[in-house]
C-alpha cells in the first residue's frame, strides 16, 4: 500500500507570549518569556508563585460566553486555536465531505480547574447533602474538547483525545499524521490544550520539586541547558495544526506550510518522572522518526529540545542527541523555546511542534533565551549550537520536536519543507 503524504495547511494558538500565530512568532523570534507572576489564584503562601499564563484571552472572541461557562478553561484555549487553525487553512465545510475531516487533540490533564471548583463547592455545602453541577464531569473530561470542536464544525472524522503526560500532544500529531497517510481521513485538525496553573497543579508538580523556584525572577526563571537551572515554569494554552493529504490540499489550492515527514514512539521503562540517564528511550523515539520519515541524521538542521530546564532532563536529552546523531550533533542548531513560553505539559508537543513548522517555512531558528555569561553546566558539550539568546538565520530543511513525559513516553516528530 502506497503511503500518503501529509502537509500543514493551518496553524492556531493561544500562548504565554501570544495569542495568534503571527504575536507568538514574533515573541519567538525576540526572544520574549512568558513567565510573571501567578495571578489565576493567590499563590503568595506557595513555595512556587510564577508561570506562564495566557495573557488577554477573551473567549468572546471564539464562542458564545454563556457556552463557553459550560467548559474548563483548557476546552476554552482548544476551541480557540482550532477555530484560528482551521480559518488560516480555509476549509470550506460546505464543499468538503465532513466524515473525512477529524480532530485528534493531546491533553495531559485536563479540566483539573473545575474539579478543583467544583470539590471546594461541595465542601461548602456538603452539610446539605451532595450537591454537584450536572456540567462538572463534561466539563472535566480531557476528551470532550475534540468533542466540542467536532459539534462546531459537523466534522465527523475519528475523533479522540490522547493522554502520555508532557508527550500527549505529539502523539496526537503521530496518530492524525497516519489515520490521512493510511487513506483513513483527508484532513484532522491536530493539537494539544492544557490549564493547569491551578492550586493542585501548581501544588503538585511544587512538592515534586519539579519548578523553578524563582519568584524574583519570573520572565528568566526558564533556562534551559543553564547551570544554574533548578526547573521548568508550568504554562498554559492551545496549539492546533491543520493536517491534510497533499493532494487534497493541492487540489483545493490551500497554502502549504511544511511536510509532515515522520513520526517515532518509544517508552523509557526506567521510572515514573525521572528519565533515562543516557536518554535511551529519547533516542529510539528520534530514531524512529528518522526512520519512518526515510531520512538520515545529515538531514536534520534543526532540533526543539523538550528541554524543559529541570537538572536530570536536559542533559538526558543533549546525551541523546549526541548518541543519535554523532558529529553532526555539532552542525545542527538545538533550542528549547520552553525558555520562552514555559512548559505547557500537554499540550506542548503541538505547540513546539507547529513553532518548528515556522522553523521550517522561514528558516529561523528560535533560541533557548535567559542564558547568562558563565552559567555553562559543565556536563554539556560546549560545541553543541544551543542557539542561546538570540535567534539565527539558517537553511532549515527539516526539524526535529522532541517530547518525553512522566511514565517514560518519548515522542518525536520531523517536520521538513513541502
Amino acid at each position: 500500500m502506497e503511503l500518503k503524504r501529509v502537509v500543514v495547511t493551518g496553524l492556531g494558538a493561544i500562548t504565554p507570549i501570544g495569542n495568534t500565530v503571527p504575536d507568538l512568532w514574533d515573541s519567538v523570534v525576540n526572544g520574549v518569556s512568558g513567565g510573571d507572576m501567578i495571578t489565576h489564584f493567590d499563590a503568595s503562601k506557595f513555595k512556587v508563585q510564577i508561570a506562564c499564563e495566557v495573557k488577554g484571552f477573551n473567549v468572546a472572541d471564539y464562542m458564545d460566553p454563556k457556552e463557553a461557562r459550560k467548559m474548563d478553561l483548557y476546552c476554552q484555549y482548544a476551541i480557540a486555536a482550532a477555530k484560528q487553525a482551521i480559518e488560516d487553512s480555509a476549509i470550506d465545510t460546505e464543499k468538503e465531505d465532513l466524515d473525512r475531516i477529524g480532530v485528534i487533540y493531546g491533553v495531559g490533564i485536563g479540566g483539573i480547574r473545575t474539579f478543583e471548583e467544583e470539590m471546594a463547592y461541595y465542601e461548602k455545602v456538603k452539610e446539605n447533602g451532595p450537591k454537584f453541577s450536572p456540567f462538572f464531569i463534561p466539563k472535566m473530561i480531557s476528551d470532550i474538547s475534540t468533542g466540542h470542536i467536532s459539534m462546531m464544525y459537523g466534522f465527523r472524522g475519528p475523533n479522540f483525545v490522547t493522554t502520555s503526560a508532557c508527550a500527549s500532544s505529539t502523539n496526537a500529531i503521530a496518530d492524525a499524521f497516519n489515520y490521512i497517510r493510511l487513506g483513513k481521513a483527508d484532513i484532522i485538525v491536530a493539537g494539544g490544550a492544557e490549564a493547569a496553573v491551578s492550586v493542585a497543579g501548581v501544588g503538585g508538580f511544587s512538592s515534586m520539586k519539579a519548578l523553578s523556584t524563582r519568584n524574583d525572577s519570573p520572565a528568566s526563571a526558564s533556562r534551559p541547558f543553564s547551570n544554574s537551572r533548578d526547573g521548568f515554569v508550568i504554562g498554559e494554552g492551545s496549539a492546533a495544526l491543520i493536517l491534510e493529504e497533499y493532494e487534497h490540499a493541492v487540489a483545493r489550492g490551500a497554502k502549504i506550510y511544511a511536510e509532515i515527514a515522520g513520526t517515532g514512539l518509544s517508552a523509557d521503562a526506567h521510572h515514573i518522572t525521572a528519565p533515562h540517564p543516557e536518554g535511551a528511550g529519547a533516542i529510539l523515539a528520534m530514531r524512529h522518526a528518522l526512520e519512518d520519515a526515510g531520512m538520515n541524521t545529515g538531514d536534520i538542521d534543526y532540533i526543539n529540545t523538550h528541554g524543559t530546564s529541570t537538572p536530570l532532563g536536559d542533559i538526558a536529552e543533549l546525551k541523546a542527541i549526541k548518541g543519535l546523531f554523532g558529529d553532526h550533533a555539532y552542525e545542527m542548531n538545538i533550542s528549547s523555546t520552553k525558555s520562552m513560553t514555559g512548559h505547557l505539559l500537554g499540550a506542548a508537543g503541538a505547540l513546539e511542534a507547529l513553532i518548528s513548522v515556522l522553523a521550517v517555512k522561514n528558516d529561523i531558528v528560535p533560541p533557548t533565551i535567559n542564558h547568562e555569561d558563565g552559567d555553562d553546566d559543565p556536563n554539556i558539550d560546549p560545541r553543541l549550537n544551543l542557539t542561546f539568546n538570540k535567534a539565527q538565520k539558517r537553511t532549515v530543511r527539516a526539524a526535529l520536536s522532541n517530547t518525553f513525559g512522566f511514565g517514560g513516553h518519548n515522542s518525536s516528530v520531523i517536520v521538513k519543507k513541502a
